[in-house]
């Protein structure tokens, strides 16, 4: 018992040299770490808290201590803080007596009890004057205190001053530490740098690095990203647990990737990983938000077949919610009685919250509020989320005072209004065009601490423009441009070092994190998400559209480059809109110009845009151009080379001027791949009658008919009002014989015309005959013959 009878006394025993480490053994004997535990905390009690001092007395009573007796004095709230921190950094350097247990029972309560800053700083800053170096887990415990407590910024701050300000090197479970507090703060960018530092200077990632990061990607939405890091991991030799699986499993499924979701499932018990409930009900969420219920229905039946798995409450609600999002609301109403009825599984907050939102969606407004009470009946109080549900749905059936009622039900009973909810009812209120009152809504948000987020803004915008408030939804922009922090908005868009788009954003953060200024770059990107609420495409497509609709082609192409100069990529909607103004206003070349920049850009214009651009080439009598700009598009949609055995073939009858085989090839390759569009045949219809080709425009009406592709109402007007003027009247009659077994009512001109030549021509009987099956199939003669075709029909 000499170790506690030393450190009672309290008497001083000589320093140990600078950087030397304490004397280990392999353990003392019970009664001696009984009374060595005694005497730790006398001398913890007793001597002023500087190492210094606690030095000498620790590392000869070092010999008796266990992780244990350390950590019960550690868990002593009666000794000072100070003596305990410095106790635990005394602990942490030696390999005895460090323990997990140590930093996660004992030494992160301490430092959020008292001034964590200070008092472990004070501590490491003592180590240092006592000749030891300061250990990594001082730095472990100020991560994990302070994102704990939600301070990020004091996490970070931690983690730059551990190697800059005290030289003590990082390790992979101190990057991974300050990497989760990087993603929960929603700085992946920061934590995608701060990972290449780490592999860099020779801290080699383990796996709880994978999934931390991996994690943050794919709550990011950028399944590919994480895909990556998964192989990175393989190629390491780091196998993945069932969590990483899992991660990247919620990825694939999010990302629309179920078939190697369902792959990686299988992998996963061929590598004898066996997924886990969490695995399986990802996969099931998956496939019910994917719309393919069904197969989610079939595998939950193949798992409880095997019995890898039973059917509880998340896998009920995710079930329900499944068949809710695919319009299936009895099949989910009754998923939910066979539920109460037949198993013991009672639902929760969640699940009352799907149901209240399956009623809603299905037009059961009471219903909904019915579920709502027996939440409430049931002892469950419902969340905001629960309440913004409800509050959408009457939003969206109009019932505006509803709402309002409903909001000021959840401030009476503390429920917080939060960002969503003010949008739902700003939303709403714009759908009615009260916009005066959304405004007031949107400035109540910021008194109340919601910031709004890119849909409120897209909302009012929207709003204000469809009101012809065009200034105040332009000004309203350019303050969501602005954001709170004008200044830092300028200092990223100007000077030699731009940050235009998220690619050069990373680079910059990249570049600091690698000289050490890992704070700095949080900083940056913290201030860019705090400053203010970035527009996204959306809020570019309103105000394109909202310019365009007030016939300012010229302001909403400034705004198209706008877009392009902020590093934003126009999607098809934003092409489009501009695409079809554009051709409506007569200005092809800047349509054309437009879709070449699509084009180059690696963009997919829709059927639609490529409609568009094809009527008006063919308005302009360049058939052969709009044909031309099909074959582009089916070599993009079936993936197809140019080479391909069929395109070849009908281009080079097209080459040859044999329009209709060409055509006959086309649709034949549409068939093959399931996805015959009429669209593109009927606008080269007629483009050939306005072209004077009624031949051409003849055969490809009969090609068309032949395969049973619906010609429309327009390309037979046309079609039939040309035979005319050629006088081909049998085939005239043909197509209008067509229109009447389709029961297409022909446009009055068109058919007068029709009625008049036959009897011109001397074909009053035909004429008659054909007035008689018009009257049949719904047609009001009385009123849809002109006076001179009566007169011709029926004179004597």
């Amino acid at each position: 018992m000499r170790c506690a009878a030393a450190a009672r006394s309290l008497l001083p025993l000589p320093l140990p040299p600078a950087g030397a480490a304490p004397i280990h053994t392999s353990g003392p004997p019970l009664a001696a770490e009984l009374d060595a535990g005694d005497a730790l905390h006398a001398l913890l009690s007793t001597l002023p808290p500087s190492l210094p001092a606690l030095l000498p007395s620790l590392s000869l009573l070092s010999r008796c201590l266990t992780p244990h007796s350390v950590a019960d004095a550690l868990l002593c709230a009666a000794l000072p803080p100070a003596s305990r921190l410095r106790l635990f950094l005394f602990s942490a350097l030696s390999p005895r007596l460090r323990s997990p247990l140590l930093h996660s029972r004992a030494v992160v309560p301490i430092l959020l009890a008292t001034d964590a800053d200070a008092a472990m700083y004070d501590a490491v800053a003592d180590a240092q004057a006592a000749g030891l170096r300061p250990p990594a887990a001082a730095f472990e415990a100020l991560v994990f205190a302070h994102a704990s407590a939600g301070r990020h910024h004091e996490a970070v701050e931690a983690f730059s001053r551990m190697e800059g300000e005290f030289g003590c090197r990082p390790t992979a479970f101190v990057y991974n530490a300050v990497l989760r507090v990087l993603v929960d703060s929603g700085v992946v960018p920061v934590a995608l740098a701060l990972y290449n530092r780490m592999v860099t200077t020779g801290c080699p990632p383990n796996r709880a690095t994978y999934n931390v990061l991996m994690d943050g990607l794919c709550k990011r939405g950028t399944a590919a990203d994480a895909l990556k890091l998964f192989d990175e991991m393989l190629e390491r030799g780091i196998a993945p647990d069932v969590k990483t699986h899992t991660v990247l499993l919620s990825s694939m499924c999010n990302a629309g990737q179920l078939k190697a979701a369902e792959n990686l499932l299988q992998s996963m018990k061929d590598q004898g990983c066996p997924p886990d409930e969490v695995a399986y009900n990802a996969f099931l969420s998956g496939l019910c938000k994917a719309g393919r219920v069904d197969e989610a229905i079939q595998q939950l039946e193949v798992l409880r077949g095997t019995g890898d798995f039973v059917l509880g409450l998340k896998v009920y609600s995710c079930l329900i919610d499944g068949l809710f999002h695919a319009g299936r609301y009895d099949e989910g109403f009754q998923r939910y009685r066979e539920m109460l009825e037949q198993t013991e599984v009672s639902p929760d907050v969640v699940l009352y919250t799907v149901m209240i939102r399956g009623c809603a969606e299905a037009g059961r407004i009471e219903d909904a509020f019915v579920f709502l009470d027996e939440m409430k009946e049931k002892g469950f109080t419902p969340d905001t989320f629960c309440f913004n549900t409800l509050l959408k749905a009457l939003c969206d059936v109009g019932d505006l005072d509803g709402a309002r009622s409903l909001m000021s039900e959840m401030a009476q009973n503390n429920v917080v209004l939060d960002t969503a909810t003010h949008t739902i009812m700003i939303c709403g209120l714009c759908k009615k065009r009260l916009v005066d009152e959304a405004l007031q809504v949107f400035d109540e948000m910021g008194k109340v601490g919601c910031p709004p987020t890119v849909m409120t803004y897209n909302a009012l915008i929207n709003g204000l423009y469809r009101a012809r408030r065009l200034e105040e939804a332009r000004m309203l922009f350019y303050k969501m441009e602005m954001g709170n922090n004008p200044s830092l908005f300028l200092r990223l868009t100007l000077g030699a070092n731009q940050v235009r788009n998220s690619e050069s954003l990373q680079k910059l953060v990249d570049s600091m994190c690698q000289s050490g200024q890992v704070l700095k770059a949080y900083k940056l990107l913290r201030g860019i998400i705090d400053s203010g609420v970035v527009p996204d495409v959306v809020t570019y497509n309103t105000l394109i559209n909202g310019l365009c609709k007030v016939r300012n082609l010229d302001g909403a192409l400034k705004l198209f480059k706008d877009l392009q100069l902020k590093g934003f990529t126009p999607d098809e909607i934003t092409y489009g809109t501009l695409i079809d103004r554009l051709l409506r206003t007569r200005r092809e070349n800047d349509a054309m110009m437009l879709f070449q920049d699509m084009l180059q850009s690696g963009g997919t214009p829709s059927l639609s845009i490529y409609n568009s651009m094809m009527r008006s080439l063919c308005r302009k009598n360049k058939l052969s151009q709009a044909i031309n700009l099909w074959f582009d598009h089916l070599l993009k949609k079936y993936n197809l080379s140019a080479e391909d055995e069929v395109i070849a073939s009908a281009r080079k009858k097209f080459d040859d001027g044999s329009l209709d085989e060409a055509v006959r090839e086309l649709i034949k390759i549409d068939q093959e791949h399931g996805s015959v569009n009429s669209s593109p045949y009927t606008i080269w219809l007629i483009g050939l009658c306005q072209a004077r080709r009624i031949d051409d425009a003849l055969k490809i009406f009969r090609i068309l008919e032949e395969f049973g592709i619906d010609v429309t109402p327009a390309c037979c007007s046309h079609l039939t009002k040309y035979l005319c003027w050629e006088r081909n009247l049998n085939a005239a009659v043909d197509v209008m014989l067509y229109t009447l077994s389709k029961r297409f009512i022909m446009s009055q001109p068109v058919g007068n015309r029709l009625l008049r030549s036959l009897c011109i021509c001397h074909r009053r009987k035909d004429a008659q005959a054909l007035a008689w099956r018009m009257h049949l199939v719904g047609y009001d003669m009385d009123a849809y013959l002109r006076e001179s075709t009566k007169g011709l029909l029926y004179s004597q």
